[in-house]
Parts: structure tokens; C-alpha cells; sequence
């Protein structure tokens, strides 16, 4: 081989060396950022979320144990025989759309649908624990 051919050979091994260097590199500073962070609520974020938008302790309270026992935080948390589905567990769910387009994915979207519900069918997210108490569901 000569060597203007050597030098052809290498040039592109050099250029994809680069280049695979460079997409590793990206790749490690894309994967330190949490996947679609933009549509990804943890518990601990709807929780905050939902403390913000209710100020009084026995409402949080309330609407965090029904939370909790519905859904467990779980933004997309869907019921397999129902079709229930996010924090409140709305039937069907796209109830929730009446609160925002957002619905499936947003947290506060959800709770401002669930507090709405709890307010106008108990009164207060209170008022929907007793219930729920008493009968296992709300």
C-alpha cells in the first residue's frame, strides 16, 4: 500500500474516532440529566405541589391519604380493571381534561381536578377522607 492510501485509511479512523468520542461524551452528559424531566414528577414533587396549592394542614392531610392509598403518588398510576387513573384515580380519566390539557402528565393539573372533586361532591378533601374511611373508595 502506498502511503497517500495509508493516510486516506487513517484520516477516516481518526475522524470516526473523533466522533465517537464526542457522542460518548454526550452521551454521559445526557444520561446524568433525569429522563424527560419535563413530564416526569417523582411523589416527593407532587406532594410539594399539592402542599402549595393546599395550605391547611388537615386538607393536605386528607388529600395525601387518599393520594396515597389511590395512586401512591403516581402521576400515571392507572387502574387495570377500572381504567381510574393519576393521583385522584379520575373515571374515567380524562375527566381530568376539564382542569387542563396537561391532565396525563401534569401533577398540579390533577390535584387542582381532585381538589374540585372532593370540594364539590364532600365538601372538602376533609370531608372525602371521612367518606373514603367508611367505605374504601371516595
Amino acid at each position: 500500500m502506498s502511503v497517500s492510501v495509508i493516510r486516506r485509511i487513517a484520516s477516516p479512523k481518526k475522524a470516526l474516532t473523533a466522533a465517537a468520542l464526542a457522542a460518548a461524551t454526550a452521551g454521559m452528559a445526557l444520561s446524568a440529566a433525569p429522563a424527560q424531566a419535563s413530564t416526569v414528577t417523582s411523589a416527593s414533587q407532587a406532594k410539594a405541589i399539592a402542599h402549595k396549592m393546599i395550605p391547611d394542614a388537615a386538607q393536605f392531610n386528607a388529600f395525601s391519604k387518599i393520594v396515597e392509598h389511590e395512586s401512591g403518588w403516581d402521576v400515571d398510576a392507572t387502574n387495570a380493571s377500572s381504567g381510574a387513573y393519576g393521583l385522584v384515580q379520575a373515571l374515567p380519566g380524562n375527566k381530568m381534561a376539564s382542569a387542563g390539557s396537561d391532565w396525563k402528565t401534569n401533577p398540579k393539573t390533577q390535584i387542582e381536578w381532585g381538589l374540585d372533586y372532593m370540594n364539590s361532591r364532600y365538601g372538602s378533601p376533609a370531608g372525602a377522607w371521612a367518606f373514603w374511611q367508611a367505605n374504601g373508595w371516595y
